[in-house]
């Protein structure tokens, strides 16, 4: 049947073709013109479904909690009142990155990237007494192409974090019951918030928005919320997966000669995501294993037959290992985040001939050897001790 459509299409192409086309040209032609048809549908179908998704967050923040409603994306005035009698804490976004090539400050990176833990951080500074409320700056709704798909579910997850700092202080009468009934929509909101901050990471435009840094630290809040985190994590823990593998990838693809401050910033959100989240940690730091492993057993063999290695993928490769010791190092010295120390497969295939490894490749490689040694010895730490 499909052969004798095709067949039949042909000689349809070829009867109307106009005078002065070739049916090569004819055929394309009309396949361009069903391209654009199909991609004006699918336009407006992702319209669509932005409303649609739109309509639910506001239905799911109303079930929630009925007083906080919402109307054309901002707090209705009674939500507005309760949020002035709070404790607030705006964050400074004074700080901006300049693209400075390979030389990069430590100081401003480390300043303008830490805006997510020290929001972490404030948050447990503030007298418990008190409920704290991190009270959002209105968002532009026309910003740039890379901002308008985390514009909704930014706006939507803040509202729920608030909703639930202002519960939690006893001011609102919430009803987070409807998470469960209504999973689609918080599914939903953080696959568009990660799939928008994948696109940004894989071509970064320097100086960062505030709105970009501002969605990193509603991730952040997400994973850390006593309530809401597991919500999070129990329905989208393979998004989360994806997204760190997503990242990683950035991390070692990356080839551009003004690559080391976009590095720095996936390798910060990576950390982040590590540190305040044990099942995540975990997962992070065998996937990080996995490929530190597999490159130091390339390096090893090119090194051996004396072939020619990746040199770009060399100096991408020192992100990952720095991100491992610092949550390897936090493992060790936090003992709110590990409950318990890592000692998954991916550990014991990293050590397996680990030795005879570093063994090889310190003439060459110092610098790769020595963080190859820090890793083991901090994996090895809980034995140790």
């Amino acid at each position: 049947y499909l052969k004798i459509s095709k067949l039949a299409l042909a000689f349809a192409i070829i009867h109307s073709k106009p005078p002065g086309k070739s049916c090569k040209e004819y055929t394309e032609h009309l396949a361009k013109t069903v391209s654009e048809q199909d991609f004006g549908w699918k336009s407006k179908v992702e319209v669509l479904e932005a409303e649609v998704l739109r309509l639910r967050q506001e239905l799911l923040l109303s079930k929630i909690c009925p007083r906080f409603c919402l109307e054309n994306g901002k707090p209705n005035a009674s939500a507005e009142i309760l949020l002035d009698q709070e404790c607030l804490n705006p964050m400074s976004y004074s700080s901006q990155l300049e693209d400075s090539g390979c030389d990069v400050s430590n100081d401003c990176t480390s300043e303008f990237l830490g805006i997510a833990s020290d929001f972490h951080q404030s948050e447990h500074n503030v007298d418990t007494s008190k409920c704290w409320v991190e009270r959002i700056p209105p968002l532009n709704l026309c910003c740039a192409s890379k901002e308008e798909s985390l514009t909704a579910p930014v706006q939507f997850l803040q509202h729920l974090l608030e909703i639930r700092k202002l519960s939690e202080g006893g001011i609102l009468q919430a009803d987070f019951t409807e998470l469960e009934n209504d999973s689609f929509t918080v599914c939903n909101s953080v696959s568009r918030l990660l799939d928008g901050l994948t696109i940004f990471y894989n071509s970064p435009k320097f100086p960062v928005s505030n709105f970009l840094n501002e969605a990193v630290c509603v991730l952040i809040s997400l994973i850390t919320d006593s309530k809401l985190s597991n919500h999070v994590l129990k329905k989208c823990f393979k998004k989360l997966e994806e997204f760190k593998k997503n990242l990683i990838q950035i991390i070692l693809r990356n080839s551009s000669v003004n690559r080391f401050q976009a590095l720095h910033a996936v390798s910060h959100t990576l950390v982040l995501l590590g540190r305040n989240n044990i099942l995540l940690r975990n997962s992070l730091v065998s996937l990080l294993l996995r490929e530190v492993r597999q490159f130091a057993e390339q390096l090893l063999q090119a090194h051996q037959i004396d072939a020619m290695y990746d040199i770009t993928q060399y100096e991408n490769i020192f992100p990952l290992c720095m991100i491992l010791e610092q949550l390897l190092q936090n493992e060790t010295e936090d003992s709110n985040v590990s409950s318990s120390h890592y000692d998954g497969e991916e550990k014991m295939t990293f050590l397996k001939n680990l030795d005879q490894i570093i063994l090889h490749l310190s003439d060459e490689f110092p610098l790769f050897s020595l963080y190859l040694w820090r890793v083991s010895v901090l994996l090895n730490s809980a034995q140790i001790q």
